[in-house]
């Protein structure tokens, strides 16, 4: 099944190179190296060794000095952005007015020496790590995405990719999102942030509060409202999604360490999971033309 997902991506990696070769070789080889790593969960430099590929594979293949020297360029970086925007601009079309927003932890070893990685509270308690930052549509592909260490706060998080979202419509986030600030930000871009209350069982007090931020409650109350946050269930899935296959997004393995790096891999898997998506529900399938 891996090598059935890969080629899909070879594919669209080869149409969207438009490059010159930067050396011996161009842009697409060395990212289609990369996948076929990452679809793998295995490093680089296995998949720089030929016995780890088809037998009738007849590309040469980089070093892995070479990999870990044009990996950081930002011809590779532009590569795969031209491939992820590919989908989410089809994920954009298909996107009602109803959008999500959450935070997904990517937990390393306590122990570890990684200088990016940060303490912070994860699903159990507190880890050391990352979280992905993502906003979601319809699509098996969030709209935007980043990745920070754990300690970075979910509504400063929230502000940086609101921007990028477009559009109108509802916002849903959990708890954590119930800010004052935060649904100020929001209505700027042309969206109504719902979140729960923090402390539910409290009062007001005498403090201003945002007239989105009042709206919202009193949405909660209703019917529409209740079966607007249901549809959060939706990230859930999604998150469930990008996990529960082979070669989905799995524990970061211990050589991918440092910010850019972890970047460069999720953002693979987020490839990896909309090919998969694509071959598992054909109906609702997200193809490039």
């Amino acid at each position: 099944m891996e090598r059935e997902l890969w080629k899909v991506l070879y594919v669209l990696a080869c149409q969207l190179d438009k490059g010159w070769p930067r050396g011996l070789y161009k842009d697409c080889e060395i990212v289609v190296v990369f996948l076929w790593a990452v679809i793998h969960d295995r490093s680089t430099y296995w998949a720089t060794d030929l016995k780890n590929w088809p037998e009738n594979w007849h590309m040469y293949l980089p070093s892995q000095s070479t990999m870990s020297r044009r990996l950081g360029s930002s011809g590779i970086g532009q590569l795969l952005d031209d491939m992820a925007e590919q989908y989410v601009l089809i994920s954009t079309m298909a996107t009602r007015w109803v959008k999500i927003v959450d935070a997904k932890p990517l937990p390393i070893g306590g122990h570890s020496k990684d200088p990016d990685a940060r303490w912070g509270r994860s699903v159990r308690g507190p880890a050391k790590g990352y979280k992905i930052f993502a906003i979601w549509g319809n699509g098996p592909i969030p709209l935007t995405w980043l990745v920070a260490p754990m300690n970075e706060s979910e509504t400063t998080m929230a502000q940086r990719m609101i921007p990028d979202i477009q559009g109108g419509g509802y916002l849903l986030g959990d708890c954590i999102y119930d800010s004052n600030s935060l649904y100020a930000f929001v209505r700027r871009y042309n969206h109504q942030l719902v979140a729960p209350r923090k402390r539910p069982r409290t009062g007001l007090g005498h403090r201003h509060h945002d007239p989105d931020r009042l709206r919202a409650m009193n949405l909660l109350q209703t019917k529409f409202g209740k079966d607007l946050m249901a549809e959060r269930e939706h990230i859930e899935q999604q998150f469930a999604h990008l996990t529960n296959f082979g070669g989905g997004l799995a524990p970061l393995p211990n050589w991918v360490r440092r910010i850019t790096r972890v970047c460069k891999w999720v953002q693979a898997k987020f490839l990896i999971n909309v090919v998969q998506y694509n071959r598992t529900s054909p109906k609702s399938a997200i193809a490039v033309a």
